[in-house]
This record gives structure tokens, sequence and C-alpha cells, in this order.
């Protein structure tokens, strides 16, 4: 909560602790919210930048300089970026790219707020009268630094100093009383519900455990327990006694979000407990003006925001539950945007609910404000066997060469040399991989630095003419700034690859990809930050699964959560006359339409019918209803959209009767919630295991020699994880009756077998 870390951890709070710059944001940002894509140095670009500068000063030259300072009830402190003692001289360093006049003045306004009360630390740590202050502008391109100097007496930065204080201690003592009310109604804070669900008790513990001691945690429960309220009812309660200033629940899809909503809403129904809550949205879903650009001479919403912010701060404090809709209310009320209101009430937030990217992407804001204020958090990941996938595709950039050419046909002239050199050196590229797949041993440092030489000239053109770029030359430009920051930290974690989408030996139909394949290098400083993560999950199994790749730490929690349900609730068969295997497909059609027509004709009803593809289900759906034209089905299709996914859905009613075929792994096996006759059985006729191609083998072949298993951390467990997910559908509730069919051979084996649910008694076979 608050600005910094809220109280003084030190001191039963007397005191609001608040770093230099948030105290700074919050006073001195004035005008416009201004977006305009201005190409930022890369965080390793900056540090560089920074290590440069200091290399130009003397050998006296103090970098990160730690500074503190009380006023009142405010404790303020920071890390200037230099002191030259010799020349009384304190430093801000600010790296940039492009123009020195391109950069706002409202951006050069705060810089030197926080400069001045550095200076004003200084003076008070050092006994001085007056010291030197120089902003210190380092464009990353040329090398050369612009710098803007002042000298100031200890009398006047103190004034200043005074001024910024006065006007965030109203603000602080607000949130310091907050703190403090809202800790103590965690203190006893009660279960909403009579009782705990069977497992939900489990879990609950489990989690209070984890954050009682600082440890992250991995644990698989099943539906139907109340995860949700069952993750963040012990993490509130942990709260006031380790000092957790914020809980980030992330989900992977909307409804879990919701989920999170209500089950805060039901926490706080009881009784007074003075928390706030905060949903984050996609800017694009949030956005009130999509036709405008987010600035102040576009967008009505942008112009005088940080104007405008400080009343609409004030009304969102005290909305305890700042939802997408409540958001908007006050934005539009006050005339501010209501996304970017949403990310200032992070800072005053005690429970943020978001998507992963807010924790997990690398340019995370959740992550990257925490590091920045010093936030103490426990973070809550729900659904969380998709994090392997979603954290791949985070720190995964494509390519194509058609983007190159787009971009060339029309860019500016004096762009054409630099992209030019990029198309040569594709061109060499190309020619080292004369396959339709290949993955090459290391980076080709050729064509990266044309593509660096390549962004750095629009760069330098966008300073120059501050006009938006043509679409294709900014997504062409977008790629090469993401290929080159992954570029930076490329190693044993990801692949370099080239492909062909129609092979034709020729490299204009080439795409180059750096493909991460294992996130953990780039989690792994996440979960060693956050004070406790709770990865939960019905299917997280083999749990060494998932912490190998997500990189958690060694002492990672386990727990697996017993089950509320049990065998007798649950048919399962194992179809070990058959296979579906990709060569084998076509022998069964047939079988699995009998068997299918069969256990309908048994126990008629609403069943879900899972293929491994589009094409599979086509077939096996064409063949079933051919054969048996007096049983209701029905399909998914190719990229449904919300209405026609809900239109499929609605055929599940209660009392109702036919058989829905779905791709695994889809819209319709996980996420899904067809409790009682809705749902009374389900087909899996796949394994579920991912493609046999050039590129999962070469995921295997990375895990095999970095993990020692090969073939179940690329195929076999992300197979079983969809078949687990998608069997779920059936039994939602103590009440619920169901058949599933595991139709494939291969399910009878024992290591397939062993990744079923501990409750399912899978030995019935036919």
């Amino acid at each position: 909560m608050g600005a910094g870390r809220g109280m003084s951890e030190n001191d039963s709070g007397a005191r609001y602790v608040v770093a230099v710059r948030a105290l700074c944001e919050f006073t001195a940002k004035q005008g416009d919210l201004d977006l305009r894509f201005t190409p930022s140095p890369t965080a390793q670009e900056g540090i560089a930048g920074h290590a440069v500068v200091a290399s130009r000063r003397g050998e006296q030259y103090r970098s990160e300089v730690t500074l503190a300072g009380d006023w009142g009830p405010l404790h303020v402190r920071g890390r200037a970026d230099g002191y030259d003692p010799d020349r009384n001289l304190i430093e801000e360093v600010k790296t940039y790219r492009g123009q020195f006049a391109s950069i706002p003045d409202n951006h050069q306004r705060l810089a030197w707020a926080q400069l001045r009360v550095y200076g004003h630390l200084l003076c008070g740590q050092l006994g001085m009268d007056e010291v030197n202050l120089a902003l210190v502008y380092f464009d990353i391109g040329s090398q050369q630094e612009t710098v803007l100097r002042e000298t100031r007496t200890r009398t006047e930065l103190a004034a200043l100093f005074d001024d910024q204080c006065r006007r965030f201690v109203a603000w602080a003592g607000q949130e310091l009383a907050h703190r403090t009310a809202r800790d103590a109604a965690l203190t006893t804070l009660r279960f909403p519900h009579a009782d705990f669900r069977p497992g939900q008790r489990q879990l609950a513990e489990a989690i209070f455990r984890a954050n009682a001691n600082g440890r992250s945690l991995l644990a698989q429960a099943p539906t139907g327990i109340g995860k949700t309220v069952g993750t963040l009812f012990p993490v509130l309660k942990a709260a006031p006694a380790h000092g957790l200033d914020k809980v980030f629940f992330l989900a992977a899809k909307t409804p879990g979000r919701q989920l999170a909503l209500d089950a805060a809403a039901t926490l706080t129904s009881g009784a007074t407990i003075p928390l706030r809550v905060l949903e984050l949205s996609a800017r694009d879903k949030a956005c009130e003006h999509p036709d405008k650009a987010c600035h102040g001479e576009s967008c009505p919403l942008a112009k005088g925001f940080y104007d405008r912010l400080p009343a609409a701060r004030e009304a969102a404090a005290h909305v305890p539950m700042l939802d997408r809709a409540a958001l908007r209310d006050i934005g539009l009320a006050h005339d501010v945007c209501p996304y970017y209101l949403g990310s200032e009430m992070v800072r005053w937030s005690d429970v943020v609910v978001g998507d992963y990217n807010y924790w997990f992407d690398g340019g995370a804001m959740l992550y990257a404000l925490a590091l920045e204020r010093g936030w103490k958090v426990s973070v809550l990941a729900d659904e969380a066997h998709n994090l392997v996938s979603r954290a791949r595709s985070m720190y995964t950039a494509t390519i194509q060469r058609g983007d190159l050419r787009a971009a060339r046909a029309v860019a500016p002239p004096s762009l054409h040399k630099a992209l030019d050199k990029v198309k040569r050196a594709w061109t060499d590229v190309g020619k080292s991989a004369p396959v339709p797949y290949q993955v090459l041993d290391g980076l080709p440092d050729k064509f990266l630095n044309a593509l660096q030489g390549a962004a750095s000239a629009i760069t330098e053109h966008m300073a120059a003419f501050p006009a938006p770029l043509d679409p294709a030359l900014q997504d062409f430009y977008f790629a090469a700034l993401q290929f080159g920051r992954l570029a930076e930290s490329f190693g044993d974690h990801s692949l370099f690859d080239v492909a062909r989408a129609n092979f034709s030996g020729h490299e204009r139909d080439t795409t180059l990809c750096i493909r991460n394949v294992v996130p953990a290098p780039f989690l792994g400083p996440r979960f060693a930050y956050a004070h406790s993560t709770t990865l939960f999950s019905a299917t997280l199994s083999p749990w060494h699964y998932f912490a190998d790749l997500l990189g958690m730490p060694a002492d990672t929690a386990w727990v697996d959560v017993d089950s509320p349900f049990s065998a007798s609730q649950l048919d399962v068969h194992v179809a070990h006359g058959i296979s579906t295997r990709y060569q084998e497909r076509a022998g069964s059609l047939a079988p699995i339409a009998t068997l299918m027509a069969d256990q309908y004709r048994a126990r008629p009803g609403n069943y879900l019918a899972f293929f491994s593809s589009f094409d599979y289900l086509q077939q096996a759906a064409d063949r079933f209803e051919r054969e048996h034209p007096d049983i209701p089905a029905w399909r998914q299709a190719r990229r449904m959209s919300e209405p026609e996914r809900a239109e499929f859905l609605a055929r599940f009613v209660a009392g109702g009767c036919g058989i829905g075929f779905a791709v695994l792994g889809g819209s319709f096996g996980e996420g899904v919630d067809l409790p009682g006759e809705r749902l009374i059985g389900a087909f899996v006729a796949t394994l579920g295991l991912p493609q046999v191609n050039p590129v999962n083998e070469q995921l295997r072949r990375r895990m095999q020699a970095m993990f020692g298993a090969g073939y179940d951390y690329t195929y076999l467990y992300p197979g079983m994880q969809k078949v687990v997910q998608a069997a779920g559908r059936v039994i939602r509730t103590e009440q619920d009756r169901g058949v599933v069919w595991l139709i494939d051979d291969r399910f009878a084996r024992p290591e397939v077998q062993a990744l079923l649910p501990a409750w399912w008694h899978a030995g019935q076979a036919a």
C-alpha cells in the first residue's frame, strides 16, 4: 500500500516511508498524458548508459548515493545517480534516444523535482550550505551528454522540499490511517461461509503457511472446492502479521479475473473491511477513444490528465471495488483516461486483479512498480497450467521477411540504406539454413547489427520527423526492437530458428525467431522478489515440470489437495482397443462412432467429445452423423466468435440430449462450467500430445539436454494436462454423476495412468 512501503516496519504507523521518485510523481507531475511512442532505451542500455557517464567522471565520483531525510511523519529516501565531492555536484542521469528537444517539458520538470529533493537531502546529510545540481541527459545512440545545471542554497532546497512534503502529507496521513484500519480488520477477518468446503481448508492452510514462511507454493486443487476464495482468504489473513503491502491476483482469462473480484466482494461483504480492490483491464478494452492517439493534442482524456488526476485519485481512493466499470465512471466524471487512472491506482490498492502479463512479462507494470517502490507482495496465479505456454510466448520474438519488404516499400529514402543492409544480412542467414526449418547454433551477428542499425535509423527519423510512422514501418520497427531486446539475453533457454512458410529454397519466405523454450531465467527473479507466489490449478502434475520450466525457488512447497469427489461419481473407461495415432486415425472413426452411440443410448444426456485437431473432429463428426443421424450433434468451428461459442454452450441444458464435438485444448476444454445434467459425460479421443514437427522435435532435444526428460516435457505432460482439464468438465459438484471415456490404447500405460487424478479409478477397460 502507498507510494513507497507505507508504514515503516520499525515503527507502528508513526512514519510513512516514501521514495523520492514517488513523492515527486505525486506532487510535480503536471500537464498532458503523452504516450506518443518515444523509443526508450532498454533496461540494459539504460544501465550501460549510466555506467558510461560514471566512467567519464573523476576518481572521487560516487555512484548510487543513498540519501534519506524526515519531514513530520514522512521518511523520504532514495538514491541519487552520482555525487562528485570535488565539485560539490550531485547528478541525476536520464538516458534517451532521439533528439533532446523532443523530451516533454513535464518530464524535465519531474526530473528537476527529484534532483532538488536529492540536493536537499545531501545538504542535510553533509551539512552543506549550497550544492551544484546537474541534470544529465545521455543519448544512447550518439553517446553524447546534454547537461542542465543550477546551483541552489540549502535554504532554497529546504523550501522546495517543504512545499513537496506539505502537498503530500495529507494523502500520506490518509494512507497511514487506511493501512492501520485495513490491517486491524484483516487480523480479525472471518471466513465468509459457515464452513470450508472439502479440500478448501487444506488449500487455505497450505497458502497461509507459504505466506507465513515467505515461500512459494505449487497447489494442485480440484475444481469445485472454491479455489478463488480459498486462495485469497489466507493471503489476506496473513497480510498484517507479515507486512504485506499488496496482493496480486493473476489469471489467464477474463472469467478467472471476474471470479477474483467476486471472491474479494464476498470476503468483505459480511463486515466493514477497508480493502481496496482494483481490476486492471487491457488498454484496448478500456479505451474510450480508440480512434484517438494517447496524447493531449489528440485525446480529450489525455489533455491536462495530470492536472485533473488529483481529484480523480481522491475519488477513486474512496471506492473499495475499482472494477472496470467503476474506473470508467470516475474517469469520465473527472475527464481523465480510465485506463491510466487504473494504472495510477495500483499504487494505492491492496488487491490488484489482472492478467499474467502484468507481473510476468518483460515490461510488466506490477513487477516494475514493486521493484521501484519496494513493495512486499504476495502473488496468486490462477489456472497456472497455462503459465508455461504464456511465458514462452512473452519471451519469444519473430520477424518475417514480408515485414521487411512491407516496411521498405513505404519507408522514406533516408531509411533505404539501413533497410537494404538488413535485407542483405537476412539473405546470408537464409543461405545458412537451406531447409524448411532449421535451428542455428547461435545468433547471426551480422544480421543483428544490421537490424539494430535499422532500428536506430528509424529512431533518428522519428526524432527528426515526429509525424506517426506508416503502420507497416511501425510494425517492423516494433518487431526489430523486441528482437533486439531478446537477443541481449539469448542463451540455452531459447532457440534461434529459421523457417520458410512456403519452402521454395528462397529466403524471401523466411521467418526468423528467437524462441523461448524455458522461461525460468526470466521468471525466476519475479519469484525471488515476491514474498510468496502461489501457482494453483487442477492440473499441475508433475510439479517438477512446472518448477523446472518456470524457475521456481528450490524451497517451493507442493500440495496436492484432496478431492471432494469420489470414484463412485465418475465411471472412467479406457478404450484400449482403439488407436488414435495419426497414421491409424482413419481406422479409428468407425469404432469411436460405435462406442459413443452405445454410451449415449445406454445413458442419454449431454456429452462432449474431444479430438486432437479440427480435421480429426470433422472426420469423426461426419462419420458419427452419417451412421447415427438420430443422435443430436453439434460442432466447434474454427475461429468461433463469442456469440457462436455461447450458442455452442447453450445447447447443454438440463434435461437435454446430444453430443458436442470439440477440439482438445480449445475454448471448451477448460474454464467451462456445466454442472448437473448439463453435462453427464465426455469422450477424449486423443492423448492430446503436441504434433510431432520440426519445432517440437527441437524443443524435445533441448528438454532432454537440460532436464533429461525430452519426450515427457515436450509431449506427454502438456498433452495429459489438456486431457485432465477436458475430462474435468464432467464432475463439477459433489452431487454430479458422470462418465469419461479415454479413447486410446496408450491410456492403459502405467506412466500415463500416473498422470490421471488420484480419485479416478480408470481400471475399467473396453
